[in-house]
């Protein structure tokens, strides 16, 4: 914590918490009871986060591609999830975190839908950080979805086509508050998105570590933020120009 410059903590991270299953194949478990584990580190980094400073966290929790994998793996991250829901409820609202959810949630079952919409309305006010979870989410159906939006408002004549631009397009996005992600962490080794946040990464930075998911502590958090910490984000400018810009 001390190796931290608490002025440069990342305002939103997002994370792809990649390699459960392998967590658990290479330890000759079933690839279910990586996600069980996988669970607890989803508490362990969001309490980490809130320690940092961090504003935003969101974690791809689930995603439209997910639906392809084996029933018992979807029942088993469905199981995690609602778990996670009902048994952290009390400790979100008590550290004054609010919960939000974005994707196409209507593919969730009524159960988990009903629990997280709860969840979500008793955390509505808290302000300390924002816990998001993508579920059933994919970045192209997002804007898909987004651009569907503003085809009904200029069919119903409230939108001149020639005032769409990106303001426009982000206030049709799923969470339209949502500042883009200073800092991507992506476990389990690979350097893929995954169909995540496509419209919102566009000029993050990224990290990538070798840990499988379930092997991703606060330290490994701290070591990502550290790393995020020495980077010079330029925005498409020149190291001159963003040098000038410091007071």
């Amino acid at each position: 914590m001390s190796r931290l410059d608490p002025r440069k903590i990342p305002r939103h991270v997002a994370i792809i918490p990649d390699g459960n299953g392998r967590w658990a194949e290479n330890r000759g478990l079933p690839r279910v009871a990586g996600y069980r584990n996988g669970a607890e580190i989803v508490r362990e980094i969001v309490r980490g986060a809130h320690e940092l400073g961090i504003q935003w966290l969101t974690f791809y929790a689930f995603s439209t591609e997910n639906w392809k994998r084996p029933s018992e793996e979807i029942d088993a991250i469905m199981a995690y999830l609602e778990e996670y829901i009902v048994r952290d409820a009390d400790e979100l609202v008590r550290n004054g975190i609010r919960v939000d959810a974005i994707g196409r949630l209507s593919n969730l079952s009524p159960r988990i839908q009903a629990q997280l919409g709860d969840l979500i309305r008793r955390t509505e006010s808290n302000d300390e950080m924002r816990l998001t979870f993508a579920l059933s989410y994919g970045g192209r159906a997002e804007i898909v979805d987004a651009v569907r939006g503003i085809a009904r408002a200029v069919e119903a004549g409230v939108l001149e086509p020639e005032a769409i631009d990106e303001k426009c397009v982000q206030a049709n996005l799923y969470c339209k508050d949502m500042p883009d992600p200073d800092l991507l962490i992506r476990t389990g080794g690979e350097h893929r998105i995954s169909n995540f946040l496509l419209w919102q990464l566009a000029y993050t930075e990224f990290f990538t570590s070798d840990a499988l998911w379930p092997d991703f502590t606060k330290s490994k958090l701290v070591d990502a933020v550290c790393a995020f910490q020495q980077r010079e984000r330029r925005f498409g400018r020149t190291s001159a120009q963003t040098q000038d810009d410091k007071p």
